[in-house]
């Protein structure tokens, strides 16, 4: 049965409510025959902040992405959500075609009774909090199968695992536009449509091929033109792969309609220090400043500032001594990655662990911040070190 308006004016005189300071359209609300049987389970509402819901109007997707075993996330085309369930005292009323007050106030009613009909209700909604893209996953999954060259005998096994820009998308919990940085902070590259990553002993081959026809041709880093490098190296690698490696480790311009590349001297030198640490477990700092410079290209200047983040310094062992500590190989989880380094070191310096944890900084958030959450701060010898919170066992 619908209301009628005397009933309707009934109902607000014994709720003692004055029908002047209303407006003057009515929504009288009833369960249709579908939505009467449905169980509060049976829809889900999303609350979304005003840009993603520009991106729905303008034609864009939100995806859901995670395994059966990870926390889903939803992703914009270039943000990434962690999905809470919130809920809520109050029933939701699903309503098609309900009009706000607002709208309402823009119509010239008067006292006309809407017969709205419920579609659905629900006891709780997904709410949307921003999150850091879960990127580890991706340098995992392009390093089960490494480049190491055209004439390597993984190339021509064809189970070897590869990955297409689909199926990273598929399996890396971060928006497409969050993945293709990764990609290209990680120096991937396109081979044959998969995404490769290449072994780190092949990069420096190459490499190597690049500085020494720098230096033989007397050419200057800021300007080594692109095509004389391929016309020269093309005969012993790739032509693709050693502009992909001057596009790592330089970065392109045009002059005069030719092609350059201005190589990148911390780059080189970072690369040089990976290479020597790498095969020892710990190298006595003064030696391997000595030997690092030796190793890179005349006229490069090496510096303990190009390793933030690569290799860190004991300056309380005798002597010295740096190691191979990469950050991109900690722990993901902020409370991983603090007792991560604190089972590593007891006590840090901010200017030590901040190239190790500055990736952990959502928006507006700074390193500060991550200390005072996770660490003790205290005064050691007139420096200030943080200590972790919990015990390390």
């Amino acid at each position: 049965m619908k209301r009628t308006r005397d009933e309707v004016d009934a109902t607000l005189q014994i709720a003692k409510l004055n029908a002047a300071e209303l407006l003057p359209a009515v929504h009288c609300l009833g369960f249709g025959p579908g939505a009467s049987g449905a169980a509060a389970g049976d829809f889900c509402l999303l609350e979304l902040e005003p840009t993603l819901c520009q991106q729905l109007e303008d034609g864009h997707s939100l995806v859901i992405r995670g395994d059966k075993d990870e926390q889903a996330v939803l992703c914009s085309k270039d943000k990434t959500y962690d999905l809470k369930i919130a809920d809520t005292s109050n029933m939701l009323l699903f309503i098609p075609g309900c009009k706000t007050p607002d709208q309402l106030k823009k119509e010239d009613s008067h006292c006309n009774i809407i017969h709205t009909e419920i579609f659905g209700f629900s006891n709780n909604y997904w709410e949307l909090r921003r999150r850091r893209p879960k990127l580890k996953k991706l340098k995992k999954l392009l390093m089960e199968n490494p480049y190491e060259g055209p004439d390597s005998q993984k190339e021509k096994d064809s189970n070897s695992s590869k990955y297409t820009t689909e199926d990273l998308l598929d399996q890396i919990q971060a928006s497409e536009e969050e993945i293709m940085t990764q990609l290209q902070v990680l120096n991937a590259c396109k081979i044959g449509g998969y995404w490769r990553i290449l072994e780190f002993d092949y990069e420096m081959k190459l490499l190597n091929h690049v500085t020494q026809l720098v230096d033989s041709e007397s050419w200057s880093f800021s300007k080594v033109p692109l095509n004389t490098c391929l016309q020269e190296l093309g005969p012993l690698e790739p032509e693709e792969m050693i502009e992909h490696c001057l596009k790592c480790y330089g970065k392109k311009y045009v002059d005069e309609g030719e092609v350059y590349f201005e190589l990148d001297a911390d780059k080189i030198c970072r690369a040089a220090a990976q290479m020597l640490l790498q095969n020892a477990v710990k190298f006595n700092l003064a030696e391997f400043q000595e030997v690092w410079q030796q190793s890179v290209p005349e006229g490069m200047v090496t510096s303990l500032d190009q390793l933030k983040g690569l290799a860190l310094v004991d300056r309380h062992s005798r002597p010295e001594i740096i190691f191979l500590l990469k950050v991109d190989d900690l722990p993901e989880d902020n409370q991983e990655r603090f007792n991560s380094l604190f089972s590593l070191r007891e006590k840090w310096t901010e200017e030590d662990i901040a190239p190790y944890i500055q990736d952990l900084c959502g928006e507006k958030q700074t390193i500060g911040a991550l200390l005072t959450k996770y660490s003790r701060s205290s005064m050691q010898n007139g420096v200030k070190v943080y200590n972790s919170r919990r015990p390390i066992s």
